[in-house]
């Protein structure tokens, strides 16, 4: 039996934990940003209405992600297990999400409009916006946290050569970012905003130019990453992670690599970036939400590991599927 099947009997974890990944990832990255950007770069302006939309987007997509991870789990009456168990690294990703949520949901109840166009009854949690400082800040901690978390769970995973890198949880926090900053672009002063005014319409366009920009240099920085982290690979001795680093480059997986991750995830949106047109920005950012999703699932499926002592020898003695005492009985017969 060829060795490298033995690595693909079955994946370590399937497409719900992909998406997880990518939608806690873009969830912390909105969180933190828009506390970066109420406490620090607009600190004296009150652009509570122009994030309360992205805000929303992010609790929407911190909600989907923890049914995802209670999908894959795979036991949804016993999901609590994922907060109490101390040695699962999957319940500090839960409970940053969960802090997460609490803190927006707080917050955008806090600042929720009478004039809202839908809901606008809501208001009357209005009360909760004497801490809104104290509910983004919390939220925007817990994101940050979350997306570090979204690398560190795969590299704690030593046996898997191509996660047990330092440079995973780096070129997930990037991304991480860089998807917020799409997010944030496409959402602000989105529903459930009132009506801006003039001075918050202009704080919407300076944000969404101030995060274009961001975003490019997250880009570039995320080019750079990838391009150190596989070029690491095609030259270590590990083999494992040199047949993964392959497979991006030339094998299987090279079409979603050139194709989706980089040319439509991250030249054609630094392209549409830098040509400074409105509706280029907005394309560019939709590029780069789906190239931030094909990077997870590229990572997420990139699971082969290093044989256990003897595991190889186990499976080259099993019988193959064509052995005729295999195929020999059907269902239903006993001739005994």
């Amino acid at each position: 039996m060829d060795d490298s099947k033995i690595y693909f009997r079955h994946h370590y974890w399937e497409m719900p934990i992909v998406v997880y990944l990518f939608l806690g990832g873009l969830a912390g990255g909105m969180f933190f940003l828009s506390w970066i950007m109420s406490a620090f770069v607009f600190p004296g302006v009150d652009i509570s209405q122009v994030l309360i939309g992205s805000l929303f987007v992010a609790l929407l997509a911190t909600g989907l992600g923890l049914i995802m991870l209670v999908v894959d789990l795979g036991q949804p009456p016993v999901f609590y297990r994922a907060y109490v168990t101390a040695t699962s690294i999957i319940k500090w990703g839960a409970v940053l999400l969960t802090i997460a949520a609490f803190g927006s949901l707080f917050w955008i109840l806090g600042n929720w409009s009478p004039d809202a166009p839908v809901l606008g009854f809501l208001s009357v949690f209005n009360f909760l916006g004497a801490a809104s400082d104290f509910w983004l800040a919390a939220a925007g901690v817990a994101g940050l946290g979350i997306m570090i978390y979204t690398g560190v769970m795969l590299s704690t995973l030593k046996a898997h050569s191509f996660w047990a890198t330092p440079a995973l949880p780096v070129l997930f926090t990037t991304s991480a970012l860089s998807t917020a900053c799409a997010a944030i672009t496409l959402s602000a002063g989105i529903w459930p905003a009132a009506g801006l005014t003039a001075a918050e319409l202009t704080a919407k366009q300076e944000i969404i130019h101030l995060l274009h920009t961001v975003d490019i240099v997250l880009v570039f920085a995320e080019l750079g990453i990838l391009l150190i982290m596989i070029l690491s690979f095609l030259g270590a001795g590990n083999r494992t992670a040199k047949r993964v680093a392959i497979r991006w480059v030339k094998g299987s997986y090279a079409l979603a690599f050139w194709g989706g991750m980089i040319c439509l995830g991250l030249l054609f949106p630094l392209a549409c970036y830098i040509s400074g047109n409105g509706i280029a920005g907005v394309v560019a950012a939709w590029c780069v939400l789906v190239g931030g999703l094909i990077l997870r699932g590229l990572c997420v499926f990139s699971d082969d590991r290093q044989p256990l002592p003897g595991e190889n020898r186990y499976y080259k003695r099993m019988e193959t599927s064509d052995t005729r005492f295999l195929t020999a009985w059907t269902y239903g017969q006993n001739e005994y």
